[in-house]
């Protein structure tokens, strides 16, 4: 087929490695002028490692990330609030820490046709039945046999489509994030989290190396109201800085580098609901289909997974009506399960509800050392559920 990805994020990449792969003809749209990572450093899971692992990247991303064996949070009485290891789930499990840039350059040079991507080219519609993409200035491209949409959070190609999306909402808490050097960080194995109510929440995960570095990184992130995100200066960054020396004095110094508030990425989330993600010739993938919170760090490996179940349909199916039903089936339990999970917890651990933070501060620790309820959370962060109850 002739086949057109709108994004080079992580679902456009896999996308464009898995299509190219069974010898579709490829056209690959991406709005900015020079393609590069979007976001802070993730945590790869079981899940995310074998859609690698199938494009034969595995090992690749293993040299480039860290490996991660626990999450560990807790509020500053010490008390703690989170404590899972990967290897209670199965032996061998682990989770990868990965910067962006470093999964971004793993794609890109995976894919041979990299250099032919069409640059600063911004869709903004689409024709679903015909397979007409239209640009910002008006100009047509195609028709496609398919379109995959991968092109984000704030799909312009799914505003474009009334009723697609159920919900499409801007979460009203963010977070700014940055890179940090790890040298002298002692958790290199451990997601490490700070927790002051419902209101405040520190995390450090190691990363590995960065695509232009060989040393070693953490991410480092702080949520704040969404107004704050947008707002964020000089004098925010100030009372950032007092609010992890009280909070976790131990990663107070990491921050010793950072003295302007523009060397702190600023994040929005949205909650993105289509029951359906396709119509016509279009398909939507990653965030551009099911955008939700980064609670449950799932973002990277959804996107993934997509991909390759979307080329798994495409090659079980002459048919394109039915491989799209395939994917969709494929998909829709797994993503339901996590979208209804990152949507009701998000509360707990970001927003001014702090009576909340104190019964998960409560609850939290004596349920996850229950062996059933032990279980489904180590389920939940390897990305094992694949519905309610499987």
């Amino acid at each position: 087929m002739r086949i057109a990805i709108v994004g080079y994020g992580a679902a456009g990449q896999a996308a464009s490695l898995f299509l190219a792969g069974q010898g579709h003809r490829l056209s690959v749209f991406e709005q900015a002028p020079a393609p590069g990572p979007v976001g802070a450093g993730f945590l790869l899971q079981p899940t995310g490692l074998a859609v690698l692992a199938q494009l034969g990247l595995r090992e690749q991303a293993l040299a480039l990330g860290q490996r991660i064996e626990a999450l560990h949070g807790c509020n500053p009485q010490g008390r703690q609030v989170m404590a899972m290891r990967y290897a209670d789930h199965a032996p061998d499990c682990f989770g990868l820490g990965m910067s962006r840039g470093s999964l971004f350059a793993l794609l890109r040079d995976a894919y041979a046709d990299a250099g032919a991507i069409h640059v600063g080219m911004r869709m903004v519609s689409v024709d679903a039945e015909s397979g007409i993409l239209y640009d910002e200035h008006g100009d047509r491209h195609g028709p496609f046999d398919l379109i995959v949409a991968a092109d984000g959070a704030g799909s312009r190609l799914r505003a474009s489509l009334p009723r697609l999306a159920r919900r499409d909402t801007i979460y009203p808490w963010g977070a700014v994030w940055c890179l940090l050097p790890a040298e002298n960080w002692l958790h290199a194995d451990t997601l490490q989290q700070r927790y002051a109510g419902a209101s405040e929440m520190i995390g450090l995960l190691p990363v590995g190396r960065r695509a232009d570095r060989k040393d070693r990184w953490l991410t480092f992130y702080f949520s704040l109201p969404g107004d704050q995100v947008d707002a964020f200066d000089a004098a925010a960054l100030a009372r950032l800085r007092e609010r992890v020396e009280a909070l976790w004095p131990e990663a107070s110094p990491l921050l010793a580098g950072i003295d302007a508030p523009e060397q702190l990425q600023r994040a929005r989330y949205r909650d993105v609901v289509v029951p359906v993600p396709y119509r016509g010739r279009v398909v939507f993938l990653g965030d551009a289909a099911h955008a939700m919170s980064p609670q449950l760090g799932q973002g990277v490996n959804m996107a993934l997974l997509d991909a390759q179940s979307l080329a798994a349909a495409l090659a079980e199916h002459d048919d394109l009506a039915q491989a799209l039903q395939a994917h969709l089936r494929a998909r829709r339990r797994h993503l339901q399960v996590y979208q209804f999970m990152s949507r009701w917890l998000t509360p707990l651990f970001q927003s001014r509800h702090d009576r909340l933070a104190r019964l998960r501060d409560l609850a939290f620790g004596p349920l996850g050392r229950l062996p059933l309820a032990r279980g489904q959370m180590l389920r939940i962060l390897t990305g094992a559920k694949q519905g309610w109850w499987r």
